[in-house]
């Protein structure tokens, strides 16, 4: 008898992960290779952050927290939410977690009963379905074209609820595509819902200041307030803020869910960091005078990248409105072979020829459900991504030209 139980077996590796390590390894091998494959932020934490994580130490504030959080953490989230989102919550509706993805994860264990459907946009997050299996739900995919801008329609939305839908889950921005619903999207999706009052709505907004150009973000809740109460607004300090590591993220509903997730916290890590939840307090009501000169510089990299890719033989990457991912389109290279008579038959093919032929990690599309496309992460320096896209036209203009018949 195995001491794995039998329900892992539904959970499929992360490509992200599996990526980075195969890049990992080759450079312990003295490979030089640019990682483009992780999705985090290479800003350092801003230093008014820093230091206020210090002074919690230096304060010892480093004893168990209530597991909802702090006090003042969840004071200043509430005061971010009527501030920047139009959203009035109490502090019994906000909880704090190690990261946001604990918050999506306390969320489902403790709504889902065996049987139940989350409605997930597709190409999505790796870890969205896996949630849903581990919490004992079922994941009901639904393809977003990428003549759709990669974003759910709503007679696609009304098409896959059922009589066993609990959540329909939202990521905008959205990782890996880069796709931002505007306020009309949001709309258009709220009407189906409201002919359907057993599905909740999960919006995952970690990338919300992470927008660009005309894009401007919006959040089921604000978008729809006759829906507030069957929303999970979900966010963190790990994208904007720079501060992967810290691993503080928030969500904020209904009383009722709140305290089960509470109670799915309680039992697991308790609560997140007390230093980190010291330090989110100025991330989120501290100076942020920062933002605009991160999004501004991964608007930058946005630009620089789209081009250079766009000049690649086999490759078609569009233009994202937010988050820092690009999400290249790789179908023109499927059918060709390598110098070495390798076909390159799948994404993850291709992937796995840049990495050893070019030298650089990206995540082939086949992770978040779709393919034939790679997903490349812009939160890198300019230098490098430059580097990178170079080799990676050097590397698509290597493959024969004439696909295999």
């Amino acid at each position: 008898m195995s001491i794995v139980a039998d329900h892992l077996k539904l959970i499929r590796p992360s490509e992200t992960k599996a990526m980075t390590a195969r890049a990992n390894a080759l450079k312990a091998e003295g490979k030089e290779v640019i990682t483009l494959s992780q999705g985090e932020p290479d800003f350092d934490t801003p230093d008014n952050v820093g230091e206020a994580g210090i002074r919690a130490i230096r304060d010892g504030r480093t004893r168990y927290t209530a597991v909802a959080g702090v006090v003042p953490l969840r004071e200043a989230i509430r005061d971010k939410l009527l501030r920047e989102n139009d959203l009035g919550y109490t502090l019994d509706q906000i909880t704090v977690g190690c990261g946001a993805k604990q918050i999506v994860f306390n969320a489902l264990f403790a709504s889902l009963n065996p049987g139940d459907e989350v409605v997930i946009p597709s190409p999505c997050w790796v870890s969205y379905p896996d949630m849903v299996r581990l919490a004992g739900g079922t994941p009901v995919m639904v393809d977003c074209a990428e003549a759709d801008g990669f974003k759910m329609k709503p007679e696609d939305l009304e098409r896959a609820i059922g009589a066993r839908t609990k959540w329909l889950m939202l990521n905008s921005p959205s990782n890996p595509t880069g796709a931002v619903y505007s306020e009309a999207d949001l709309i258009g999706l709220a009407e189906v819902l409201r002919r359907h009052p057993h599905v909740w709505v999960l919006a995952d907004d970690i990338y919300e200041k992470l927008v660009y150009g005309s894009a401007r973000f919006a959040t089921m809740a604000r978008a729809a307030p006759d829906l507030f109460n069957r929303t999970l607004t979900v966010n963190g300090v790990s994208k904007t803020n720079a501060m992967t590591g810290w691993r503080v993220g928030y969500g904020a509903g209904p009383i009722e869910l709140i305290k089960a997730m509470n109670v799915i916290q309680g039992q697991t890590t308790s609560h997140t960091s007390s230093i980190s939840q010291y330090a989110a307090i100025e991330a989120i009501a501290g100076d942020q005078t920062y933002v605009p000169r991160f999004v501004a510089e991964f608007e930058k990299r946005r630009d620089l990248i789209v081009a250079k890719l766009n000049l690649a033989s086999g490759l078609s990457c569009s233009v994202p409105d937010g988050a820092f991912y690009v999400f290249p389109n790789c179908a023109g290279v499927l059918g060709r072979r390598t110098a070495s008579s390798k076909l390159i038959a799948t994404d993850t093919d291709f992937a796995m020829y840049l990495l050893e032929e070019a030298g650089v990690a990206v995540v082939p599309g086949s992770g978040f459900l779709a393919s034939p496309y790679i997903r490349i992460s812009y939160a890198s320096s300019v230098e490098e991504l430059t580097k990178a896209c170079d080799r990676i036209v050097d590397a698509c203009g290597k493959l024969s030209e004439e696909k295999a018949a």
